[in-house]
């Protein structure tokens, strides 16, 4: 099983997450290119880190909305959200060489995730931009998708992604965050969720039901208060578990 977090999110004097502490838990980095968060210097610093501690780098790709931390859905033409992409992309590719690592994967953010999951029109222009960059990229993302299903169209690698810190709804959805409850915190039942989810491929939903998950790669949240024990106690108890943990890029 693969441990991916979201990285590399800091921004100038602004500072978001403990990367510091986080990627020494994790197999795969998920690192902001600059355009919701990230920049030169940060990007560099993190893909740096993560080639020492051979974590896979993945180029976390979302809407060109610093203000907005890329949580706010935009009605961008395919010209222009193929333009965002591919920019994105040939930042964060052209650093990671520069320290000796490279770009394995892609994942996107906030508002642009969330928006790909449905809208086949924006996730047609994201896989076009990834398609003309690098035609065999590994595409990273939410379980039946119009993005994934989309990129495996194009002939690139997908694979799934659960989190076992969300609550889930009973269509296999996530609670959405401004939702009471959708993020969980507890170590011991994040922990306990992730193992029934690399083990089992299932997940308790928030009315009880037990519903099938499929995941290539746990996210694990690097914001949240908490986040470092809980990223610990995840990789402690899924190794424990008999988990093998590594990157699927």
């Amino acid at each position: 099983m693969d441990l991916n977090a979201d990285l590399g999110e800091s921004f100038g004097t602004w500072t978001r997450g403990e990367d510091a502490a986080m990627l020494p838990l994790v197999t795969s980095a998920s690192v902001a290119c600059g355009m919701h968060a990230g920049d030169p210097v940060t990007m560099l610093d993190t893909c740096r880190a993560a080639y020492e501690l051979d974590v896979k780098v993945g180029a976390h790709l979302g809407y060109p909305d610093l203000a907005g931390f890329g949580l706010r859905s935009l009605e961008m033409t395919f010209d222009d959200l193929f333009g965002a992409v591919l920019y994105q992309l040939g930042a964060l590719d052209g650093v990671a060489h520069a320290v000796g690592a490279s770009v394995d994967y892609v994942k996107l953010h906030g508002a642009l995730y969330d928006r790909t999951v449905r809208d086949a029109e924006q996730a047609s222009a994201v896989i076009a931009a990834i398609q003309a960059y690098d035609p065999g990229l590994p595409v990273l993302g939410f379980p039946g998708s119009a993005l994934l299903g989309i990129a495996k169209e194009a002939g690139h690698p997908v694979f799934a992604e659960a989190f076992a810190d969300r609550a889930y709804f009973p269509d296999g959805t996530l609670v959405p965050r401004t939702e009471e409850g959708a993020v969980l915190l507890d170590a011991s039942e994040v922990t306990e969720r992730a193992v029934r989810l690399a083990t089992k491929g299932e997940v308790v939903a928030v009315d009880g039901s037990v519903i099938p998950v499929r995941a290539d790669s746990l996210c694990l949240h690097g914001d949240t208060p908490g986040s470092v024990s809980v990223a610990a106690a995840v990789r402690a108890g899924l190794s424990a578990a008999g988990v093998e943990l590594e990157s699927f890029a």
